[in-house]
Formats: C-alpha cells, structure tokens, sequence
C-alpha cells in the first residue's frame, strides 16, 4: 500500500475517532502522519544500503564518525549524535569492525574509555554512497519552493522544541 494510500486511511480513521470521541484533537492525524512518513523516509535510506548489507543505524555511525574532525568518537557520544540505543551500538560496531569500516579500541587518554575510528576504507565508503543517494533526496522536496523549505524546517524545530520540554516535565514529574 502506498503512503498516500496510507495517509488517505489515516484521515478517514481520525475523522472517525473524533466523531466516536470528540475530545480527541486533530493532531493525532498530524502525530500519525509525522510516524508513517519517518518509518517510509526509513525505508528509503535502507534501499540504498541494503545492496551493500548495511542498514542505516550502521550508516548513521560511519557518517557520524565520516564527519567529526580526526575520526573518532566514543561509543556514546555516536548514541547521542544518531538516536541509538547503547545496547544497540555494540551489535553496529562489531559490524562495522568485522567489514573494516571502523575500528575500534581504547583511548590514548584514557585506557577506560573505549574509542571508534572510521577507517580510510569506511570514509572511500561513505564518499561512495553519499552522492548516489542525493538525487532521490532531492526528489522529496521536489515542488518545495526554498520558503516552504525554511518553513517546515522553523516548524519541525518548534515541535522538537516541544517535544524536549514534554521530556524535561517527565523527567521532573513525582
């Protein structure tokens, strides 16, 4: 089923909730519709690693380690920068090790602290795959002018914001 199909469904549903339960808010359809297009947005990144047998928590850590300065980072600081589970990070980097992306040790610094490194044939890796996924992202914004553009992304920044202030309340609540 498509996601316009999906989203068509949604609407009727929600139509239907709000008829039943008048209290519930239209912005359970916005909530719903935000989820569907991650999960399909999710889909479409994996098309692309899937011939390479990478999924994309394993290409989020490479390009997080693609990106900073010498290379490396800690196994939490990547769970921070990609909203990953750290019982998850050990499953991605052993991936990674075992295809020679990444490597992984201790810390010059601190002989505690475990360190990933992005190797030289994960950045040929990561500068292979970057260009042949841009076109098809070009083409979901496809019909947005550079003002919508701005707009949605002043919009998904306010609901993050909201989002994070319904975090901080809950981490503060008895």
């Amino acid at each position: 089923m498509s996601l316009t199909d999906k989203l068509k469904m949604l609407d009727e549903g929600v139509t239907e909730m709000r008829r039943i339960m008048p209290a519930v808010p239209s912005d359970v359809g916005l909530c719903r519709m935000m989820v569907l297009i991650s999960e399909r947005l999710q889909a479409e990144l994996e098309h692309k690693l899937r011939p390479h047998k990478l999924n994309d928590s394993e290409f989020r850590t490479l390009i997080t380690l693609f990106w900073r300065p010498d290379g490396t980072s800690t196994p939490g600081e990547v769970c921070e920068y990609t909203s990953l589970g750290v019982t998850n990070m050990t499953r991605i980097a052993n991936a990674l090790v075992k295809r020679g992306l990444i490597t992984r040790g201790h810390s010059v610094n601190d002989r505690r602290c475990v360190v990933m490194q992005i190797t030289p044939a994960g950045k040929r890796f990561v500068q292979k795959m970057l260009p042949t996924m841009l076109p098809r992202l070009k083409l979901l914004f496809t019909g947005f002018s550079q003002a919508e553009r701005g707009t949605l992304n002043r919009l998904l920044r306010k609901l993050a914001r909201n989002l994070t202030q319904l975090e901080h309340e809950a981490e503060h609540s008895p």
